[in-house]
């Protein structure tokens, strides 16, 4: 029988991403076959040894699925929320354990990708896979040439300069224009504070698009699980070829 690093392992289960499940190991929250483990190098026997986080036993899931959510202003990207404020994962009904792959700010809108394949969140959240999201961004004042092209360079922020972004003028609206700004970072309210350090306020956000996959028609709140055809190329698009 082969066996598997554990993180990797509670990830594939449906637990959380495997860099969260990296986290609850080392925070000693796991046990193998009854005994505390805090090493990441551990390996398990999928079927023959007994994982557990929280005293909750732990099994791979038997169907993988995935979903895509227009996410409404007003709802976290988690799983659970300590204040009590509407999470994604309430918003779609599935019977099985999904969680949210990456973040979208509280009050933005737009693609959230959820799933129980924790390889495939591990990937499109890893930096190295430079994965494409693309934002339709409604700021006040319209940018000059010359600031687009701070943003087409990289923008010095607090946690270091950003990796030059795509960006162009989609329409004018009184007081501001709309940006299509297009990243492969993940870093906290990214758009908003590359924008402000141009000098221009985000009044609206909202990501259309992740990698190949495309918001389309789905109204505020509404989801869809992927087609099988969409997880292909989903997984395909990732920097190196097909997640594995």
């Amino acid at each position: 029988m082969r066996s598997e690093r554990l993180q990797k392992y509670m990830a594939r289960a449906g637990v959380a991403s495997r860099r969260k499940c990296e986290e609850m190991i080392v925070a000693g929250r796991v046990r193998v076959n009854g005994e505390v483990v805090t090493a990441l190098g551990t390996k398990v026997i999928p079927g023959r040894d007994v994982v557990e986080v929280d005293g909750r036993p732990v099994d791979p899931p038997r169907r993988l699925v995935y979903y895509i959510l227009n996410k409404p202003k007003g709802v976290i990207s988690s799983v659970s929320d300590p204040r009590g404020r509407p999470t994604v994962v309430d918003l779609v009904n599935s019977p099985h354990r999904i969680y949210p792959v990456g973040r979208l700010d509280y009050d933005s809108e737009g693609l959230v990708l959820l799933t129980n394949d924790g390889e495939l969140t591990y990937k499109l959240t890893h930096p190295a896979c430079e994965v494409d999201k693309v934002y339709e961004v409604l700021v006040s004042g319209v940018p000059s040439e010359s600031k687009l092209d701070i943003l087409r360079r990289g923008v010095r922020l607090e946690d270091g300069l950003t990796a030059p972004a795509r960006v162009r003028v989609l329409g004018s609206v009184p007081g501001g224009c709309i940006l299509e700004v297009c990243i492969h970072e993940g870093r906290n309210r990214q758009v908003r504070r590359m924008m402000a350090a141009v000098g221009h306020e985000v009044r609206a956000l909202k990501r259309v698009a992740l990698g190949p996959l495309r918001l389309g028609d789905l109204k505020a709140g509404e989801y869809r699980q992927l087609s099988p055809a969409e997880v292909r190329r989903l997984k395909g698009s990732l920097r190196g070829g097909k997640a594995r």
